[in-house]
Order: structure tokens, then sequence, then C-alpha cells
């Protein structure tokens, strides 16, 4: 391991205690590594505008970054367990190439302004992921709304309860996943805030150029309270996780609908073979492995969530024990954006199984039909809906699904789908 940034000439360190120290920090520092690299190009901007690094060590230092980043990206650089962290793999690469002016890159800030500069600009780049997935998936609802409906089943405690339609279906999971990007954005500018030049948590006698550093950074303002600063660790990862919880939600429900409705039993549901594997020990069978994974991604992020929580335990000020956020948000966030990234093909191009749906269509669910019908005539209500109920084997005489859904003329009941309304509040998400 290369030189620590704190090592002092009269303290041995012991390997065993840098290795529990460092854990695998290093290595998810590779994903925050260019973030990083960009945050301290902008910091040396600062630094030459109040003089403290001459216009020459600054032209210097910022060609060096780019290099280093260039150098990541090819692989020519390798960010490994010769580093305790990103941090210092900057630091020491820009004072190997440039001596004293590599030396100068640190001043007035500290790794833990570095972190966390790095990690919010990582979060907003993934937040604006989530909603661009969240939009994906939306407009995929939608088209598929738009198509002819099919008669489906409605369930409500798993049991058969009315009729409802293909498009019906679609429409509301369109519409949970556009309040999902626009939660994703809500919460990507609630973030947008710059803590670069906070230093340790309580500022520096320099007259930093904070503003320039957030312009630069393409922060929409400045974090002003370097006290604040800290406290926002981890309560701002937990606000990024639960704005994806809030989509892997809507998808947990659509896939155990899926897994469901490709079951034999209800045989509603065709998915693309690439979405489906194989047994390893019986022939016939064909899985819907993708789909339950899907159904199961909502728990990586709770679990993100579960420690990121239990972290913030805390006092005010740095405590070591956020360094165990990083991984968290890094798997949470991760595992979630991957998972909804499959979402918008399997439902551009599952199949639904019209005979099997209406045949699950049985007499009774019409008696809602019934019982409204009457009341709309004048009978109350509670008086229709006993009448109904003692008929409701006979309910289905003489209507279709076809007509049930026709009448449904309340907004956004079968014959009022309301989507162009769905689609223009889509347009109407900011990019």
């Amino acid at each position: 391991m290369t030189d620590l940034l704190w090592q002092k000439p009269d303290v041995q360190v012991d390997a065993r205690i840098m290795r529990f120290l460092a854990g695998n920090d290093v290595l998810l520092d590779r994903e925050f590594f260019l973030h990083d690299i960009t945050a301290s190009k902008a910091h040396v901007e600062g630094l030459a505008r109040i003089g403290i690094v001459a216009a020459g060590e600054a032209a210097s230092l910022a060609r060096e970054l780019d290099a280093l980043a260039e150098d990541f990206r090819s692989g020519t650089f390798v960010l490994d367990e010769r580093y305790e962290d990103g941090h210092s793999a900057i630091e020491a690469r820009l004072t190997e190439r440039l001596g004293d002016a590599g030396r100068r890159v640190h001043t007035g800030r500290s790794r833990n302004d570095q972190i966390l500069v790095a990690t919010r600009l990582w979060l907003k780049e993934k937040l604006s992921a989530l909603a661009t997935h969240c939009r994906a998936i939306a407009a995929a609802c939608l088209d598929r709304a738009a198509q002819p409906a099919l008669p489906l089943p409605g369930y409500t405690h798993l049991q058969r309860a009315v009729v409802s339609s293909t498009a019906m279906w679609f429409a509301g999971f369109a519409e949970g996943f556009i309040d999902d990007a626009l939660r994703a954005q809500q919460t990507l500018a609630w973030i947008d805030a710059n803590p670069l030049g906070t230093a340790a948590g309580y500022g520096v006698n320099l007259p930093l150029d904070r503003a320039h550093t957030t312009q630069a950074l393409g922060f929409s303002r400045m974090q002003a309270s370097p006290i604040y600063a800290q406290l926002s660790r981890g309560k701002f990862e937990l606000a990024a996780l639960e704005a994806l919880a809030s989509a892997l939600l809507d998808l947990r429900r659509m896939a155990w609908d899926l897994s469901l409705f490709t079951t034999a039993e209800f045989g509603f549901v065709s998915l693309p073979p690439e979405y489906t594997t194989g047994s390893s020990i019986m022939p016939n069978k064909r899985n819907p492995d993708v789909v339950e994974l899907l159904r199961a991604s909502y728990a990586t992020v709770a679990a993100a969530r579960c420690e990121i929580e239990q972290l913030l335990s805390l006092p005010s000020g740095y405590q070591r024990d956020l360094q165990f956020s990083k991984g968290s948000m890094f798997h949470g966030m991760t595992h979630g954006l991957a998972a909804l990234e499959l979402v918008p093909d399997l439902i551009g191009r599952l199949r639904w199984n019209e005979p099997a749906m209406r045949a699950a269509i049985e007499p009774a669910m019409y008696a809602t039909d019934v019982a409204i019908e009457q009341a709309a005539q004048g009978v109350p209500f509670r008086d229709a809906y006993r009448a109904a109920a003692a008929a409701a084997a006979a309910a289905g005489e003489g209507r279709t699904p076809e007509r049930s859904l026709a009448e449904r003329v309340s907004p956004g009941g079968g014959a009022d789908l309301r989507l162009a309304e769905l689609a223009a509040r889509l347009r109407a998400l900011p990019d």
C-alpha cells in the first residue's frame, strides 16, 4: 500500500487492522473514481481562483487529472489494494507526476467532502437513470394499453371479483411508473446540493470559491452548512434508495401478477422465451425465473435501506461507521436499476391467452354491475346489493365482458381509461 495520507511517524501500522479498516473500500471506489476526479478538477480550479494554486500548476493538475481518468477508463491505471482508497490514489498519482503541485491539491478539503461530492454526483446519475427507466416502462405500458382491450378477470383477495381488461391492467402500471419517475426526479432535485468545500464538516480558514465549484459540477445549489453536509450523508442515500424502492414495489406487484398468470392454473400469459429458463432435472419445465427475480429485487433495496438506517444511529459530525453506507448504496442502486432496465422489453413482448381469460370470467362477476344499475334506477344501493348477491349466479345472463367494460364510464374505468391524460403526464415529466 502506498504511504497513508494520515500516517504519523511514531505510529506503527498494523496490517491486520489496515485490512479491516480498508475492507473493500478501494474496490467500491472504482465506481465513484471518475466522479472523484471530476470533483478534484473543480476543486483545483477553485484553489486557483483564490491564489492557492498558481495558474500554471492548475493547468498541469487539470491535464494530469484528465490523463488519470483516461488511463482508468482504458485499464492502464488500476485502482487496487496498493491504495487505501480512491482519494489517496488521486493524490498519489498527482504527486508522482507533479511533485509539490500534487501535494497542494488537498488544500481546503477532506476525504469527507471528497466522498460526499463523488457519491452525490453518482447518485444524481443513478436517479436520472431511474427516472429514465420508469418513463420507459410507463411508455411501454401505455403502448400496450392503447391496443384493443381483452377481457381479463379482476381479482380482490386473489378471488375473482369483477370484469377487468388488459388495457386497464397496463394503464394501472403506467400511472404507477409515471409517479415513480416523478418521485425520482423530485429526489434528484432534493439532493442536488454541492458539499465540496465543507471539508471535515466545519469549514476551513480559506475563502473557498464554493459558488464556482457548485456551477462547475452542475449542482443546482450549494450545501451551505458544513455540519449539515455531514448530517446529510446516509440521509440522501436513503432518499435515493426510497425512490428506487417505490418503483420496485410496483415492479414486484407486476411480477407477482405475471408469476400467477403464467401458471397452468391461470394460463393467461406467455412470456418471451428469453425470459424463461429450463429445469436441470425436469425436461418438461420452462420456469419464469426472470420474473421471479424481478419480484425479489425489492428485497435487495430494502436490505440496503435497512443497513444504512442502522448505521445512522450516530451523533453529529463524521463517524467511520458511515464507510459501510457506500457498499449498501452501490449494491442496492445497481441491482434495482438493472432489474428495471429489463421491464420495457418484457412488457412489449408478453402475450395474452384470450380464450383462457374469457373462460375465467364467470357469471357472478357481473353482480356488481347489476347492483349499480339498480341503484342508478333509484333502488337504495344496500337493497340492490342484497338482491344482486342473492341472484349472483344468474347475474351474467345476457351480459358480455365487452358490455361490462363499455358501461364502466367512471374516469379511469374500462370505457374511459384516460390514456391521453396519462400520456400527457408522461410527456410533461422533465428530461
